[in-house]
Order: structure tokens, then sequence, then C-alpha cells
């Protein structure tokens, strides 16, 4: 089939989905029975001789689909389960993500084409790129996160990221399974959702840190309610009783914008059992704190090179709250809201595997906070560390027994 025959195709699905009203991001299956309809007809058509026959209907027709109801040249790779991450540099850059290596792909596009790409994904979210906001994160209609970056912030071409969530792990023992942890270490971490630890995740990009988060989520007892506040959705909880919140960005006027802050004191107000924080940043890691310290066992993520800079990271990110807000303040409260931090490693290789675990005991010696290692990596393996999590009771209260659970130290 030629390529004019299939643009032929494409313009009368085209004209019926305008037709009929028909939204193609939305309604992908009614897309796809316009151009089997299409295809019907070109091949009555190609009976008589009036066209050509087609060579490959199957090909022909993703092609079209992919064309009208997906991001046409990028949709195979958004379809391959290997590919985490597609990134364009310019357009004739093209790269992606497969099993944590990263590979410069053959696609072409063009300048028109990139853009033309980037609306089309923007307009289900709601969410504006222009000028006067040149950055923008948006969700997909299939999960999928955008982020893209327009001239004059980037030198001459729109960038753009389309991160997959590629939902490998939905409990800690799917992680044993994947090899990224012990049984034992997964034993722990679930005994210590169930027990109502507070929990941090720490990692560098793309290290894990969301599949980790979903899966810690999934050893939340299911009569818990789970309030959950991101910048943009892509948290997948495996959870009943659940509410998502995200961020909204300011309209063209500067108003009606919702921060990350205000998420997460709204969240204290809708009888959270437990409040998960999709990624802390900035100076919503104090309000994350106080709602911590009032009772509501929660998680979140950040970003860190070590469990213990992590620790660190949470001791100064509350201080952009304001000049009011002091360590003397902030350092004690870490110590005593956060008890576990889990922290991730990518390999060279392109393998997730945790790298730490590390306890705080909620004590305070000249100002730093003191830390255990309950897992630690030793001849490329999690191991047994010689220290233990805090809040003994609480475990005791659900009936676990710590002593069993993690023995005595290791060495």
């Amino acid at each position: 089939m030629t390529v004019d025959a299939a643009a032929l195709i494409e313009s009368h699905v085209r004209d019926q989905i305008r037709e009929r009203g028909v939204d193609p991001l939305r309604e992908s299956e009614v897309v796809r029975a316009l151009v089997e309809e299409a295809l019907e007809e070109w091949d009555e058509r190609a009976l008589v001789g009036a066209v050509s026959p087609m060579v490959n209907r199957e090909a022909t027709a993703k092609t079209v689909v992919d064309n009208v109801a997906g991001l046409g040249p990028l949709q195979r790779y958004l379809d391959d389960p290997e590919i985490e991450e597609i990134w364009i540099n310019e357009p004739s850059q093209v790269y992606v993500a497969r099993l944590g290596q990263s590979e410069l792909t053959t696609t072409m596009l063009t300048a028109t084409q990139v853009r033309d790409l980037v609306e089309q994904m923007l307009k289900v979210s709601g969410r504006r790129l222009d000028l006067s906001s040149p950055f923008v994160d948006a969700t997909l209609p299939g999960g999928e996160r955008l982020h893209a970056v327009i001239p004059d912030v980037t030198r001459t071409h729109w960038a753009v990221n389309i991160r997959k969530y590629v939902a490998r792990a939905r409990h800690v023992q799917d992680l044993v399974d994947l090899g990224s942890l012990p049984q034992q270490a997964a034993d722990f971490l679930s005994a210590s959702v169930i027990a109502g630890l507070n929990i941090v995740v720490s990692g560098a990009t793309q290290a894990g840190k969301t599949t980790m988060l979903n899966a810690l989520a999934g050893c939340i007892p299911p009569r818990e309610r789970v309030v959950t506040c991101e910048e943009v959705f892509e948290l997948k909880l495996a959870v009943r009783d659940v509410v998502a919140l995200q961020c909204r960005q300011a309209s063209l006027e500067g108003t009606g914008e919702i921060p990350l802050r205000r998420l997460v004191k709204e969240a204290l107000r809708m009888r959270p059992s437990r409040i998960i924080i999709g990624e802390v940043r900035e100076a919503e890691a104090l309000d994350m704190l106080i709602a911590l310290n009032a009772g509501v066992p929660g998680m979140c993520t950040i970003h860190a090179n070590s469990a213990r800079d992590a620790v660190v990271k949470l001791c100064t990110l509350p201080l952009l709250a304001g000049e009011n807000v002091s360590d003397r303040f902030v350092v004690p409260t870490v110590a005593s809201a956060i008890d576990l931090v889990v922290h991730l490693d990518l390999d060279h290789r392109g393998k997730r595997r945790v790298r730490e675990i590390i306890g705080l005991s909620g004590r305070i010696e000249d100002g730093v906070v003191e830390l255990s290692d309950i897992f630690k990596t030793e001849a490329g393996g999690l191991v047994r560390g010689s220290g233990f999590p805090p809040h003994e009771d609480r475990f005791a209260h659900h009936g676990i027994v710590l002593l069993d659970l993690l023995g005595g130290a290791g060495s």
C-alpha cells in the first residue's frame, strides 16, 4: 500500500471523527472501529480495480490508529513494555530508555511534528505551554508523565520527556521476585508499613522511587483511607479507599494555582489514615513534617545520593518555607517524624536495587540526627546491618516481634 493511500484513509477517518464529534484521545476504540470501516471500504474498491489492494492491512490499521488516536511515530515506543522513557532533544534526536539503558532511535521528526505531538498530549490535561509558562508537567491518558520545555528557555528546539510508569511491582514481594530486594528486607518493610512507620524513599532519577512507593502502599491494611498528593498523577495504588490529588497551574491571569503545599494541608481535612506525597522538592517538606508530627502516618519520595543525604535534605528543605522556620525546629521534627529511609540505586547495567535501609532513633547529637543501619549493601548484596527501627511498641501492637523479624544485629 502506498503512503498516499495510507494518507487518504487517515484523512477519511479524521473527517469521520469531526463529523461524529469523537474525541480520539479518549475514545480510541471508536477510532479503531472507524479505521476498520475505512479499510473495508478500501478493500471493496480494490475488488473492482478502483484502487490498489493493500499489501499489509494490519500494519496500515496500526499506523492510522497511531497517527489519529496515538502519538504517531512515538506510539510504538509507548507500546513497547521494555521502554521506560522517551525524550526528544531536537527533532532529529529521539532517545529511549530500554531496561535502564539509553539508546538513540532511528526516528526522525520535524519541528512541526514535535510541536503538534506536544499540543495533542496537552489537550486532555488542560495544561498549557507558552512564553508565559515555558515548562509543563502533565499526565497522558495512558498514565505516562509528560514534561516539556520550549525556547527561549531551551536554546533552539522543544525538549520533551515522556516517562512511562511500568507497573512491575504492586507489593514489596514483587520486588523480591524482581531481584531488587531480599526476602528478609521485604518482610521488614511490609511489617513497617503495617505498623504505621513513616517512610521516605530516596534515590536518583529513574532509580525506581515511584515503583517502591507503590509497592510499599500495597502493604497498607485494606481498611485504611489513603490520600495522595502529587504534582501530576503518577501513583497507581492497589488500595481500595484512596483519594488522589494533583497540583494545578496558574491561569493566564496568574490565578488559581494550587501548589503541593496546599494539597498537603487539604489532605489533612479528608480523614486520612495515611498521607502519601509523590515527591518532596521544596517548602512542602515543612507541611509534610507537620502532618506526620500530627499522628498521620505517611510516605514520600525525595531525590538524594544516599539515605543520609536524604535526611540532611529533609532538614534543609523546610527552611525554604520562610525566615521564621529555623533548624532548631526542623531537625528535631525530622528526627521524631521520620522513622525509615529506603535508598534505591541504579547500577551501570540499569538494574534497580535497594542499597540501604536506615532507621532514625529520634535522638539528636550536636545538631545531627542519629541514624542506624538496618540493612546495608556488602559484597554487592543487601544484608542485615547493626541497627533497629524505632517504635518497637507499634510493631508489637500488630503482633509483630522485631527480633523474630530481624534477628540479632548483623556484622
